[in-house]
């Protein structure tokens, strides 16, 4: 499976995964020209838009993919929070899989504080590899077998909250984002043997130290490691 990374983090998000005969986007928190400018003007490749839940550094360009003819695969609660319906607004259910070329895309509930968050879990039915993606969420419940891909957000550790972080925004970071310890927690549960690459996402401006994250995670895992 490729994974292309556009964009991470709180200023926008965006990501293009393929298995060679279907691709789709991950998020679209980046302008539509940002986009088309990293597919290199080749939209008509692009099947479909994951979308996680709707705030704007996942959601930015939701109009204009919709408008160019691309469907756009979210919960109810996330479109209905983008205001955007019609025929390229494909509504997902949690726990319920959906078909999209050649991939199988299963939605799992998420913990963030937004209308009705997503992660996914994306399977291509043609190579039989497995994605797991989530985002924005400080805990993640499921644990899934024979991923092969992880993406995965790290946003931030207990040691690296910057001094002097005011209250609201610190409960926020708790009740809202993956921390380091967190998730190497969660992937302490899964078979390491059969996971070929892992991606942290969405390290925090202020609060990430992307080499000991990079470190960290590739100690408890032993798996080759991305900060994207």
């Amino acid at each position: 499976m490729q994974i292309d990374v556009y964009a991470s983090g709180s200023k926008g998000n965006c990501y293009r995964i393929s298995d060679g005969y279907t691709s789709l986007l991950l998020e679209c928190g980046i302008t539509w020209r940002a986009i088309m400018k990293a597919l290199c003007y080749e939209i008509t490749a692009i099947k479909g838009c994951l979308i996680s839940h709707e705030h704007g550094d996942h959601a930015y360009a939701v109009k204009d993919v919709m408008r160019l003819g691309i469907d756009v695969y979210a919960s109810q609660g996330t479109l209905d929070a983008l205001g955007v319906d019609g025929y390229h607004a494909r509504p997902l259910e949690a726990s319920k899989a959906a078909h999209i070329g050649t991939f199988e895309v299963f939605p799992f509930k998420t913990q963030h504080d937004a209308a009705e968050p997503l992660g996914f879990v994306i399977t291509s039915k043609i190579t039989g590899e497995r994605l797991l993606f989530f985002t924005d969420t400080y805990y993640v419940k499921y644990i899934f077998k024979n991923v092969n891909y992880i993406m995965a957000e790290c946003n931030y550790s207990v040691k690296t909250i910057k001094e002097g972080l005011d209250r609201s925004r610190r409960d926020r970071l708790f009740e809202s984002h993956m921390s380091l310890e967190h998730l190497i927690e969660l992937l302490g549960h899964y078979d390491m043997s059969k996971v070929k690459k892992i991606y942290l996402l969405h390290l925090s401006d202020d609060n990430s130290d992307e080499e000991m994250f990079l470190r960290e995670v590739r100690r408890a895992t032993g798996v080759e490691v991305f900060v994207c």
